[in-house]
């Protein structure tokens, strides 16, 4: 009997590790180039199944024996930058009376009408009772004379970049905000309906660039969308479940692939320009754990990891919940209380919004 408890922990323990070195993957693909890896660098965003296994070994160890809980627990220590990075904890601060609010917020062109019958009304009204200093909007088009008359009666300083080539849907950054707007450069990647904007505020003394991004989508069709539906609700046989998965993975790899270039060119930008306050904001559309996110967070302060709570789930459509709305500053500035705020459902985005204490350029 002793022999036999003997060679069930063994097995037991080794399935622990096999849990735990996947887990150490998925977190940490993110490091990967997507051109060179493209499936494995788009693992990331199963992370929470890893962390799951890992953490019902822990409860298994803990119940019948709790000397061998060691090892999970060894798992999450060396997990603890995606851990950190995916579920992020903080205690709440008070921002300054300084302090610059910010709001970034897809607004999925003001006519994303979903989960209510009014989005237009109801976006406006809420980025007016916001109060915030600077306004980062994607895909901000749409009604225009009608939004340029209400950001005017909001803002003192407005400005928008077209940043797609097609003539039937209109794709803008836009910005608006109480601080002049001394000028804007488009950083420049291949991408005929995505882009990202440097615009340089005038706040204080200071010289804030904001760099506004809409970056490449999974571009996943209704039929995508319903397959996925049909695998999380278990009405699929085992043969489709595993050709749809690979499948949806494939274009969420291809997707990834193409964000690559336009974050290494952000993360360029920014690098040429260290020195000044910086603020990266946006939609760009990829999780936690990618590699989009981890290339442009290099050398800048996640806002929400460093300030927020909990999953902070932007996107709240097809049963596809990730954080993908992002909002990072350069370390001469301080971000407090970081939250996306799941109020508003006129999108199929959450806003972020941010306090930030803005520093001096050297």
């Amino acid at each position: 009997m002793s022999k036999l408890k003997s060679l069930l922990v063994c097995i037991f323990a080794g399935a622990n590790a096999v849990a735990i070195v996947v887990m150490l993957l998925l977190g940490y693909a993110g490091y990967i180039h997507p051109e060179s890896y493209p499936i494995l660098s788009s693992l990331g965003m199963l992370f929470p199944v890893g962390a799951l296994a890992n953490l019902l070994f822990l409860f298994f160890w803990l119940t019948f024996r709790w000397r061998m809980a060691w090892l999970p627990i060894v798992g999450f220590l060396l997990a603890y930058v995606p851990m950190r990075t995916y579920l992020p904890l903080n205690l709440p601060q008070s921002p300054p009376d300084d302090a610059v609010k910010v709001l970034s917020y897809n607004s999925a062109g003001f006519v994303y009408n979903i989960n209510c019958d009014n989005p237009f009304e109801q976006l406006t009204a809420y980025i007016r009772d916001a109060g915030a200093d600077i306004v980062c909007i994607q895909e901000d088009n749409n009604q225009k004379p009608k939004m340029e008359a209400f950001y005017d009666s909001l803002f003192l300083y407005n400005d928008y970049e077209q940043i797609n080539t097609s003539v039937k849907i209109i794709n803008r950054l836009g910005i608006h905000t109480r601080f002049p707007i001394l000028r804007k450069e488009r950083i420049h990647y291949d991408s005929p309906s995505n882009g990202s904007v440097a615009w340089y505020l005038k706040v204080g003394d200071d010289t804030l660039i904001v760099i506004n991004n809409h970056l490449e989508s999974s571009h996943l069709n209704s039929n995508d969308r319903d397959h996925y539906e049909q695998m999380l609700e278990g009405n699929m046989e085992g043969d489709t479940v595993r050709a749809v998965s690979r499948s949806l993975l494939a274009k969420l790899a291809q997707a990834s692939v193409k964000r690559a270039p336009a974050a290494d060119s952000v993360r360029q930008y920014v690098e040429a320009h260290a020195g000044y306050p910086i603020l990266v904001c946006g939609d760009f559309n990829d999780h936690p754990l990618s590699y989009t996110r981890h290339t442009i967070s290099k050398g800048l302060t996640d806002c929400f990891v460093s300030t927020g709570n909990g999953l902070g789930i932007s996107f709240n459509h097809y049963n596809m919940y990730f954080r993908i709305d992002h909002m990072m500053c350069s370390d001469n500035i301080e971000p407090y209380n970081c939250k996306i705020d799941s109020k508003i459902k006129a999108s199929d985005h959450y806003p972020v919004i941010c306090w930030l204490k803005i520093g001096r350029n050297p």
